[in-house]
């Protein structure tokens, strides 16, 4: 057996006494969202309740620590600092694009904007905030002065942002199933990768930097090596839109989940499935915890309470020891 193939057993073997799942059902609506710091201590989740719930991982569970308010519409999308392990900066419906301190617990920032966000990126230099709303303006905010630095409007549909982690590119997905990236700061065009047939939804970064991969409509997910912008090949287990994808801290690892009633974890040397993890809902959003094999996640479960349906609004961690 060769280390590849060592490697994907061990992963394989890991999870077999490695998959249990905690909950908390810190919010009233659905979650949006889900995010781990930078040194893995804390999660954080946004809701359509407005509220985002900030949580503390203890050794085999974790615990609720905070729900900040001040959002009047849906925190869509939250990213923490890339090194700063206190700081969250949220998207949302109202305009706003907010940077949270959990040491005081409270907003620290406001960032007015033209539109309801949806999607949000943190440079790795800490230095910018970039933001997507619902027109297809991008916006780019200096995080020193909360001012904004530019606006970017765009005459397709752009899903979601990011930059490379050298802070040199900037990607950005559409609806016509291409990345556009661009220079970075000059936001000149660089180059449009083809990625998918359809609608490309997701593009996440590895944490080493190694790999990038983007979710589409089309149901696949597609590994592209960071360095070269070159497709390496293609995950396609899943039957509806991918919605949400996430490396481990390893990169050996890549999640991906859709209105499908599972999970894909895949080996993303050969994109051969290591386990998957069987829900009951829609899954909108899936992080990797920065450095063990912890997932984060949130489905669209609904409880019934008399004869009314409601959101559970709950998330979950699957990887705990059995």
């Amino acid at each position: 057996m060769n280390r590849t193939e060592q490697t994907f057993e061990d992963l394989k073997s890991y999870f077999r006494n490695h998959s249990k799942i905690r909950e908390q059902r810190p919010h009233m609506s659905k979650v949006h969202s889900v995010c781990w710091n930078a040194n893995g201590c804390h999660l954080a989740s946004g809701s359509f309740d407005k509220t985002v719930a900030v949580y503390t991982l203890e050794r085999d569970r974790f615990v609720k620590n905070n729900v900040f308010r001040g959002h009047t519409a849906s925190v869509d999308q939250l990213c923490w600092h890339k090194t700063n392990p206190d700081q969250f900066s949220t998207a949302s419906g109202d305009k706003t694009v907010r940077i949270w301190d959990i040491r005081v617990a409270k907003c620290v920032s406001v960032t007015n904007t033209k539109g309801e966000n949806i999607n949000i990126a943190w440079s790795p230099d800490g230095k910018t905030i970039a933001v997507g709303n619902k027109e297809d303006l991008i916006t780019f905010i200096d995080t020193r002065t909360n001012k904004i630095r530019v606006e970017e409007p765009f005459s397709f549909e752009v899903n979601e942002i990011s930059w490379n982690n050298t802070n040199d590119l900037f990607f950005l997905t559409n609806g016509m199933g291409c990345m556009h990236v661009l220079n970075y700061p000059s936001l000149e065009h660089q180059t449009t990768l083809k990625a998918h047939p359809a609608n490309c939804i997701c593009i996440e970064f590895g944490p080493t930097g190694k790999y990038f991969a983007t979710g589409s409509a089309d149901a696949q997910v597609s590994l592209w090596d960071a360095n070269e912008l070159a497709c390496l090949r293609m995950i396609s287990r899943l039957e509806w839109p991918v919605r949400t994808i996430s490396f481990s801290h390893d990169e050996r690892l890549i999640a991906s989940a859709s209105e499908d009633l599972v999970i894909d974890i895949a080996f993303t040397e050969t994109g051969e499935r290591v386990t998957d993890i069987h829900v009951d809902a829609s899954t909108f959003t899936v992080a990797w915890h920065p450095k063990q094999y912890l997932l984060a996640y949130a489905c669209d479960e609904k409880e019934t309470i008399g004869d009314r349906r409601r959101d559970v609004g709950n998330v979950k961690i699957y990887g705990f020891a059995d």
